[in-house]
């Protein structure tokens, strides 16, 4: 049987985050980003992205996102193809968000800096 990679739910993104117990990694572009990330979330986007670039999982997992979870979980394949384990989180940001957990943004009318969920 061949490896797959695993999929989290952002519920479980967020306690094993909180818990220091993996990297999450935002593989969106940099103005994704930019617009809004997940608190601790690291940018290494699709458009640069080399798996051997990226610290094994040995004290934390590495654990991939984007915004729907589909270059994630190519992140994760790619990762899986050089030799590592993958871990990806489904539905990507829209789905932390949808969950009620809270991403750092911009206000666009002043130009700061908020980490709170972001208002409909």
């Amino acid at each position: 049987m061949s490896e797959q990679v695993a999929e989290l739910e952002p519920r479980d993104v967020a306690a094993l985050l909180k818990a220091g117990e993996i990297v999450l990694v935002d593989v969106r572009e940099a103005t994704e980003y930019a617009v809004e990330r997940i608190h601790g979330a690291l940018l290494y986007p699709m458009s640069t992205f080399d798996p051997e670039r990226l610290p094994p999982d040995e004290s934390r997992r590495v654990v991939f996102h984007c915004a729907s979870g589909r270059r994630s979980l190519d992140a994760g394949k790619r990762r899986l193809a050089a030799g590592q384990p993958a871990a990806h989180m489904k539905g990507g940001i829209n789905a932390w968000k949808a969950a009620g957990f809270p991403v750092v943004h911009v206000d666009p009318a002043t130009g700061q800096v908020l980490d709170t969920p972001r208002e409909r």
